[in-house]
This record gives C-alpha cells, structure tokens and sequence, in this order.
C-alpha cells in the first residue's frame, strides 16, 4: 500500500468509526452528537444565552439555533427571553432532558481525550498540526465544527433523524 492509500485509509478508519458511534447514539438516544452535546452544555452551563453556547461549543450562532429547533419541537429544551435584557434569549433543559442525559452513551471523544492528554506535549502539536493540513488540503478548514467526535446521522431514511 503506498502512503497516499495509507492515509485514505486512516481518514476512512476516523470516518467510519464516528459513523458507528453516531448510530449506536441515535439507536438508544434517538439524538446526533451534536444534540447531545447542546444539552450537555446546557446542563454544565446552566443558565446560557444561544451566544454562550455557540462560543463554549465552537459554532455559529446560526447552527446553534438549528439545533434548538430540533430540540424543541422534541421537548428537550425550551427558550426564554431574559427579563433583564430583553434581547437576549436563554435556553433551558426540560426534565425529560435531563433523563435522557442520564441514560446517554459515554461521548466518544472521553476516550479520545483520555490517550490524547497522555501523549508528550510535542505528540499532540504534530497530530493538531497535522489534522489542520488535512483539513485544509480538503477544503474542510472554513467548515463549522463544534469539538465532537461525529458526523450526524448519514442516512436519514434508516433512521428517520435529522442530521444536526
């Protein structure tokens, strides 16, 4: 196999093993990652405007609005307008939120952290440098990505979930 083959490969190995991961998450939480991780953070956080979420979460205000959505025509979250400034906007999570929290697989990227925190320091610099490169050679650096090990439900006919 030469070093090209190689590479698609690896890239093709973090692809499909996310993928897996995204479906056992949808099979026994009916949500994606990033869904899951919304209301992860709105738990950690407590009290959050849709800009700290987007800003704790490493996306657009935009996306984390999509998300909202979805999560509210399910009931997991709900929305206030805050009585201080009207302008701003908190986001809350519902107690059946909280239950599925509870009962949610243990987030892929744990174990990810886990071996990546104990590599040497110069380790983790090349890997970081190394995905960047690979990011941009293909075209994928501007692309929106909260830190979460998962790329939405591929098939939507399966499974019946929107992707975000």
């Amino acid at each position: 196999m030469n070093r090209i083959e190689e590479v698609l490969v690896a890239l093709r190995r973090v692809i499909r093993g996310t993928d897996l991961y995204s479906k056992h998450l949808a099979k026994t939480t009916g949500l994606t990652a990033p869904q899951m991780l919304l209301l992860q953070t709105i738990r950690n956080m407590g009290k959050v405007t849709i800009g700290e979420l987007a800003n704790e979460m490493s996306l657009s205000q935009a996306t984390v609005t999509s998300i909202l959505d979805r999560l509210e025509k399910r009931q997991l979250v709900y929305r206030e307008r805050s009585q201080q400034d009207k302008r701003k906007v908190h986001a809350h999570l519902t107690e059946q939120a909280a239950e599925v929290l509870k009962e949610a697989p243990i987030p892929l990227q744990e174990q990810f952290t886990k071996q990546f925190d104990e590599l040497q320091e110069w380790e983790q610099m090349m890997i970081i440098s190394s995905l960047q490169r690979v990011a941009k050679m293909m075209d994928a650096h501007n692309i929106d990505a909260a830190p979460v090990l998962d790329l939405g439900v591929l098939d939507r006919q399966s499974t019946n979930i929107d992707k975000v």
